[in-house]
């Protein structure tokens, strides 16, 4: 399978994950300039960015260890672009990262601290 339908179905089991999980999915693949959101979704009063990482098995490692602080700074830098296009969504901003491992899917939240 390629990189691209891998990830692909990666990101269509988080957003399953993520709807199971009481959270509302507003957009995926949000892109601009700035940087790429895989999934922008609403949780209680929270717009939440959602960074996945995917990966077949654990030989390299956990797929939360691939979010760099450099990422966070672009997701945070897309995030704010994003509440200024949609001032309609909820004041209180988080990121975090739906890990997927083999069939194993962790959700951490807030990871941005």
């Amino acid at each position: 399978m390629d990189r691209q339908r891998f990830g692909r179905e990666g990101e269509n089991k988080a957003v399953r994950f993520l709807e199971k999980s009481g959270y509302k999915v507003l957009t995926r693949n949000f892109r601009s300039k700035l940087g790429e959101i895989d999934i922008v979704a609403i949780d209680h009063n929270t717009l939440v960015f959602v960074e996945v990482k995917t990966r077949r098995d654990s030989n390299h490692g956990y797929p939360e260890e691939a979010v760099t602080p450099r990422k966070l700074r672009s997701i945070i830098k897309t995030g704010e672009y994003y509440k200024l296009l949609n001032p309609q969504t909820p004041e209180l901003l988080r990121i975090d990262v739906v890990a997927i491992d083999g069939e194993e899917v962790r959700l951490l939240k807030n990871v941005s601290q």
